[in-house]
């Protein structure tokens, strides 16, 4: 009889400590939302992108953090994005290189931030601070100041939008128009100006 008592005692003791476990591993999980975790995180990323099996996209970057369990599923690119767009026969027909960016999966939307800087086939530069690119759409937009580098014109304005391939493109508030011509005399005439001996010397922008 005691070793019954004893044995249905030491049960119910097991009993108890095993359910304060489980008790324990529920509140800890309680405390961690999955969803807000992210599903990859790559370094040092150098990829190709296809869309209907064609190659369409080269992204390069340090950074990529994909989120597809929130909401709202995006691709982050923290530390910088430079993307490639080709034609057909894989010739690159824009390009794009952003301090950090982020990608709505489901929207198919882009957003690029901070000194994004663009090239056309035409070799045309494009720079702004922010700009969204809808690939549904095939519609490139930005609200932000836009200073425009052509081989004949600088073309500087608020607001801004063109096709994908930045071929055909609009100025909302166009501010100034400036010959090239006269850019290149301006800034002869500066380079002959003696600079102040305390300015620091010009720091090279590295590529993305």
């Amino acid at each position: 009889m005691r070793s019954l008592c004893l044995s249905i005692l030491s049960g119910v003791v097991a009993l108890m400590l095993f359910s304060c476990r489980e008790e324990r591993k529920i509140d800890v999980l309680g405390n961690i939302n999955l969803k807000a975790m992210p599903t990859m995180k790559t370094e040092n990323v150098y990829t190709l992108i296809s869309d209907s099996g064609i190659t369409q996209y080269r992204i390069k970057s340090p950074l990529w953090i994909v989120y597809d369990e929130i909401d709202t599923p995006i691709w982050r690119f923290p530390k910088g994005l430079f993307l490639e767009k080709f034609d057909k026969k894989f010739n690159v027909i824009s390009s794009v290189a952003c301090d950090s960016a982020t990608y709505f999966k489901r929207e198919q939307l882009w957003r690029l931030d901070g000194n994004v800087e663009m090239h056309n086939d035409a070799k045309d530069l494009f720079l702004t601070q922010q700009l969204y690119w809808d690939q549904k759409m095939r519609k490139i937009y930005s609200d932000s100041f836009i200073h425009i580098e052509r081989s004949d014109r600088i073309i500087e304005g608020l607001g801004f939008d063109s096709n994908e391939k930045l071929s055909a493109y609009n100025i909302k508030k166009p501010t100034g128009i400036f010959p090239v011509e006269n850019m290149k005399k301006e800034n002869g005439a500066r380079s002959n100006v003696e600079q102040p001996a305390d300015l620091p010397p010009p720091v090279a922008t590295p590529e993305p």
